[in-house]
């Protein structure tokens, strides 16, 4: 998210100049107190909602693609017809207005009564008796939503090991934890939603394991669910080290609603926290507790914080971040053992501190898969469809590695976004389309006043280059290997993010 949004002071109802608007344009304006976006593609005239359905980013700084409009600040796409989502992180629609053209003026007139998706299932398509969806995070919630508006009509249970409905998992690193999001903002939606769309949501529950053949599901209390079609999305789960300590109560994970909450409530009598891992959710963990005053030390074994990841250049420059915020960083060091107050490093360094979160990384959930024996390859093996090696057994979010077109490798990604792509995608085939999984991969990444856009995928690359200034928070990162651009991360340059995954579609899909 970057720069000031524009103030809403044209009325539209009251006509512009069709020349003001060429063809991929938009111009934001007012329609009565509504604020709306004009936009155009080719000859077709649409408004729709200023602001997107996400985190309310400002529409008229995105895209027009096609008939579509995608968000500036999370990559969400809406239909420029009907309002609808069709890429997360929105899943909610917007609302659309009238717009008539007369002359060379073009007015935008009464707001649209909502659309009701068509129900896309041909009838020509066998259903499958019902769907079982194993994981409330991401690709779950995102597939259980997307089969009923696809107008599936059988059956759906989305069995979560969590206590709280899906939230915004995203949230619980970054302004939730930070303090500057209310409770009641992170959940997905409100309680009466699955309800509304007959959605048996069962919390609190494991499944113990699976039974292919027979097409059942064993959960942890003795019960069974028959399903037609079955979604593995159980997500990942965080690294325990196996240290002296590690187990005490001041050691905190973050992976829940319940899991920040409780870091929240141990934060209000803090002075001083330590992190260990300088992971994106490590760090984010770091700036969130800053902004409450608290003492952070993040402790790490890399040289540089995401080195790895997004190379050493913008590695420095998240450490200078966070260190001008006044985190101090133990790189190089992991952490040896927890004794009450006192965490000593591996080179001997006793921090006293109030508690600990371990931000060490993740581990996919495969066990329930692999005792099924589906086939494996660091996570669940799928193919393009997001099938698994077992007749009607899809996988999708962080458990599931593709085949990539963009990269041409097999890939698993542990971003948010990517997860509830998936989700709609296997929601789709498993009502018997034949979709591709092909999205660009996306997430974002906040630390104080920088956010951070990554379109694409590089775990290896042979070239980096940077436009602009990092210090300036005006920059893009572009990563090749072998002459081709893999991925490119952008910092105050959302318009050049968003333009960088369109060219990375338009490249894989000219090389299919």
């Amino acid at each position: 998210m970057s720069g000031t949004q524009q103030k809403a002071t044209l009325d539209l109802s009251k006509g512009v100049d069709a020349s003001a608007l060429p063809d991929g344009g938009m111009l934001l304006g007012r329609v009565g107190d509504n604020e709306v976006v004009l936009a155009r593609f080719g000859n077709e005239l649409f408004a729709v909602r200023a602001q997107c359905a996400h985190y309310r980013g400002p529409l008229v700084e995105g895209i027009v693609v096609g008939d579509t409009v995608r968000c500036p600040w999370h990559h969400a796409c809406f239909s420029l017809r009907t309002g609808e989502a069709l890429r997360p992180p929105a899943l909610d629609p917007i609302p659309c207005w009238r717009v008539d053209r007369e002359g060379d003026q073009i007015f935008v007139r009464e707001k649209l009564s909502a659309p009701q998706p068509a129900p896309a299932l041909a009838s020509t398509r066998e259903m499958p008796p019902s769907i079982v969806i194993i994981g409330g995070g991401a690709a779950g919630v995102a597939a259980a939503e997307m089969v009923r508006r696809q107008g599936y009509d059988g059956p759906v249970t989305l069995i979560s090991a969590d206590a709280d409905p899906p939230v915004d998992r995203p949230n619980l690193s970054k302004d939730y934890l930070a303090g500057d999001a209310q409770e009641d903002w992170i959940p997905l939606w409100p309680d009466d939603f699955y309800v509304k769309q007959r959605i048996d949501l069962v919390l609190s529950r494991r499944v113990s394991s699976i039974d292919p053949a027979n097409r059942t599901v064993h959960l942890d209390d003795g019960s069974k669910r028959q399903y037609g079609a079955l979604l593995l999305a159980t997500g990942a789960d965080p690294v325990h080290l196996p240290i002296p300590g590690a187990q005490d109560e001041r050691v905190r994970y973050l992976r829940s609603f319940a899991d920040s909450r409780a870091i929240v409530e141990r934060a209000t009598t803090a002075r001083h926290v330590v992190v260990a891992g300088a992971s994106f959710i490590g760090l984010e963990v770091a700036a969130s507790l800053r902004a409450r005053g608290i003492a952070v030390d993040v402790v790490a074994p890399d040289s540089m914080p995401l080195e790895r990841v997004m190379g050493l250049e913008v590695g420095r420059f998240i450490r200078s971040l966070h260190e001008a915020q006044g985190v101090t960083f133990h790189l190089g060091q992991t952490v040896a053992r927890i004794d009450g107050r006192t965490v000593t490093l591996s080179d001997g360094t006793a921090i006293d501190c109030d508690f600990v979160v371990m931000g060490v990384g993740v581990k996919p959930a495969v066990a329930i898969a692999e005792q099924a024996g589906l086939a494996m390859d660091r996570g669940i093996s799928v193919n393009e469809y997001l099938e698994t090696s077992a007749p009607g057994i899809y996988a999708a979010g962080d458990v599931a590695r593709w085949p990539d077109p963009h990269t041409g490798e097999h890939i698993r990604v542990e971003h948010w976004v990517v997860a509830e792509r998936q989700g709609q995608v296997a929601a789709r085939n498993m009502l018997g389309a034949r979709e591709r999984f092909d999205a660009i991969p996306f997430f974002w990444s906040r630390h104080y006043d920088a956010t951070i856009n990554y379109v694409g995928h590089a775990e290896r690359w042979d070239d980096v280059s940077i436009d602009g200034s990092l210090e300036g928070l005006n920059c893009s990162i572009e990563y090749r290997r072998g002459g081709k651009t893999l991925a490119v991360a952008t910092v105050g340059r959302d318009r050049a993010s968003l333009d960088a995954e369109v060219r990375m579609e338009r490249t894989a899909s000219a090389s299919r």
